[in-house]
């Protein structure tokens, strides 16, 4: 890593997203893309350990020009192109690399993957491996320090704020550099602490503003595990905080829509989990890929994505954790229209709940209560065409969460608002419908605006009801942002 150390003699440029590389992605998503990249390697021999993260990176324009194992991949999966014309810079501009002459193959792999060594006991990344050529990936000026810098820059206890702007999570690309060290236990409390802060602004605000602005301490949370650390204690708290990070990003995505970037980031998460054996964190990414597998039409998926949680999180011990986790598994027995799987569930979760908190439970689930209780059971009834019970439980979530939560507030109205529309209440409808576009100047949910456009959709045929065309051209006003 002394490559990182050197002084940049030229000006910081922000990095040029690599649409070409995107464009050649197509339809999959980045953990799939990834996959093919491994495939293809293991065709001709080479061994990279591409994740989603790399190939977020490339298409992000961090990586200017693969090492020569990626470069080798590449023109193996697309023959007859360049690296120019897969969307990279060319090796002779990229700074701190040594030109190639124009058609010079790159050099062949020399060194025994089985007699490397390394300063981090082969602790690398979400899979545990390092791939052996991919030392411009990681220890480069132009991808690494970027990587490095959100979290590094400020030491201990003020490298989260670092990371963070008024909105939270933007890098602090005008910090000085500082030479690259191993991780110590001030950065992963400054790890810990900006999860914390994604956590509180996506409550407070949701995540439309947010998710962009979260890829970079993410990207500096694996640059740490890279980093390594010499005590185990420390090392363990940087993977934990690193999956928790990932799970976090996800959810933004999640929220945001972008639902191919949330699948990608909980399989990364799931994946850190796996290595270090963190059962926390592993049910913890099971349990927001029930979530997403529900939202995407995939129950089935969803059903057993939170049965395998609960099986992880039976030991930890938390009663509160297993009851969401029933309640995942009983928002995919909905999904399959099973009313029995889904009412099985709901009983499980109302019991588990009963049993109150414990200092077992994550600190992660702060969010749930007896209100994300209500709100879930009433998007299962939802889910199975009960508008009345929905609309019920929907009423009593908005009515008991903390005025804290004000995202999940609109959450709650806004399904508070569709089950009233769709029951034959449209009066009532478009008076909770005009409470969330009142919330909506301080929130910024996609989740929730989807929701709420479906609403108007529903009641425009009651136009001429009481206060409905209100709301109707209320809601086709853009809203005040923030």
């Amino acid at each position: 890593m002394a490559s990182s150390t050197v002084p940049s003699s030229q000006p910081h440029r922000p990095p040029r997203p690599n649409l070409v590389f995107r464009q050649l992605r197509g339809p999959r998503s980045p953990a799939e893309f990834a996959a093919a990249v491994r495939r293809a390697a293991r065709d001709i021999g080479e061994r990279v350990s591409c994740d989603a993260r790399y190939v977020h990176r490339v298409e992000a324009g961090e990586i200017r020009c693969p090492n020569y194992a990626y470069e080798r991949v590449f023109l193996h999966m697309f023959p007859g192109r360049t690296l120019t014309d897969l969307g990279f810079a060319p090796r002779s501009s990229v700074r701190g690399r040594g030109a190639r002459a124009a058609g010079d193959t790159p050099p062949a792999p020399t060194e025994n993957p089985a007699n490397a060594t390394s300063e981090n006991s082969g602790a690398y990344g979400p899979y545990g491996t390092q791939d052996r050529y991919d030392t411009y990936d990681t220890h480069d000026h132009e991808e690494s320090d970027v990587l490095r810098r959100a979290f590094m820059t400020g030491g201990g206890a003020t490298v989260a704020a670092a990371s963070l702007n008024p909105y939270g999570l933007a890098p602090d690309a005008s910090a000085p550099q500082r030479a690259v060290r191993r991780a110590g236990a001030s950065d992963a409390s400054a790890l810990e602490e900006a999860v914390r802060q994604i956590r509180l602004l996506d409550d407070r605000h949701g995540a439309d503003g947010l998710y962009r602005r979260a890829a970079a301490p993410l990207r500096a949370a694996y640059a740490l595990l890279d980093a390594g650390t010499t005590r185990q204690r420390t090392a363990d708290r940087l993977y934990s905080g690193a999956g928790e990070l990932a799970i976090s990003v996800g959810w933004l995505a999640h929220d945001s829509g972008r639902f191919d970037d949330a699948r990608s980031h909980y399989a990364e998460a799931l994946a850190t989990a796996r290595v270090t054996g963190d059962p926390g964190v592993e049910a913890h990414a099971f349990c927001n890929t029930a979530f997403l597998a529900r939202d995407t039409g995939r129950p089935r998926e969803a059903v057993r994505a939170a049965q395998a949680a609960q099986r992880v999180a039976r030991p930890l011990g938390s009663p509160r954790l297993m009851s969401l986790l029933a309640l995942r598994e009983a928002g995919g027995w909905a999904g399959l229209a099973d009313r029995t799987g889904c009412e099985q569930a709901l009983v499980r979760a109302g019991a588990y709940f009963e049993r109150g908190p414990s200092e077992a439970d994550p600190e992660w689930m702060s969010f749930y209560g007896e209100a994300e209780l209500e709100g879930l059971e009433a998007q299962c009834w939802s889910t199975l065409g009960d508008w009345p019970r929905a609309a019920r439980h929907a009423r009593r979530a908005a009515e008991l969460q903390d005025p804290h939560f004000t995202r999940n507030i609109a959450l709650y109205t806004a399904e508070l608002a569709d089950d009233l529309a769709r029951g034959g209440r449209p009066d009532e409808a478009a008076e909770a419908g005009m409470r969330v576009l009142d919330l909506l100047n301080e929130v910024q949910s996609s989740r929730v605006r989807t929701m709420l456009a479906g609403t108007s959709r529903v009641l425009l045929p009651h136009r001429r009801a009481s206060g409905v065309s209100a709301f109707l051209d209320r809601h086709g006003t853009p809203p005040r942002t923030v």
